[in-house]
């Protein structure tokens, strides 16, 4: 059923809870899990000097996030492949699953409704409304989105 998991990650404790739904999720029907970090340089545009400096920050975070689905994935004897791309956070998710053909994309939500959705946006909403495949989002402790 599921032969492609998508896991986009940004290292953070939502990002953790749709890691174990996906490994559990590839373990339950021998899928490979694709795990992606998206350096979002939209957020990072502006910036003129230290752009660099920042991107290589974001850069290690983002091999720290991957590392850590490598990680679970190697105690459950899933493969996982990863990938670091920059970009706007949605579109390089969609692109990705586009690219690897993935059957689920698996992402964390921060569960922030009312103003708090509406000024930050959502990258798990623009994924879910536009997505060609199904998406399971899992929300972080409501306690932690406030």
């Amino acid at each position: 059923m599921y032969d492609r998991i998508l896991v986009p990650t940004d290292g953070s404790d939502a990002s953790q809870g749709a890691i174990d739904h996906a490994i559990e999720l590839a373990e339950q029907y021998d899928s490979t899990v694709y795990a992606l970090y998206v350096v979002d340089t939209a957020a990072y545009s502006s910036l003129e000097m230290g752009s660099e400096i920042v991107t290589e920050a974001l850069q290690d975070e983002g091999n720290a996030a991957v590392e850590a689905v490598v990680e679970a994935g190697e105690v459950a004897g899933v493969e996982v492949e990863t990938d670091i791309k920059n970009g706007v956070a949605h579109q390089s998710i969609l692109g990705h699953a586009e690219e690897h053909d993935v059957d689920l994309i698996v992402m964390g939500t921060h569960g922030r409704t009312g103003v708090g959705r509406v000024l930050l946006g959502s990258v798990a909403e623009k994924v879910v409304r536009t997505s060609n495949v199904p998406v399971l989002t899992v929300q972080s402790d409501a306690s932690e989105a406030k």
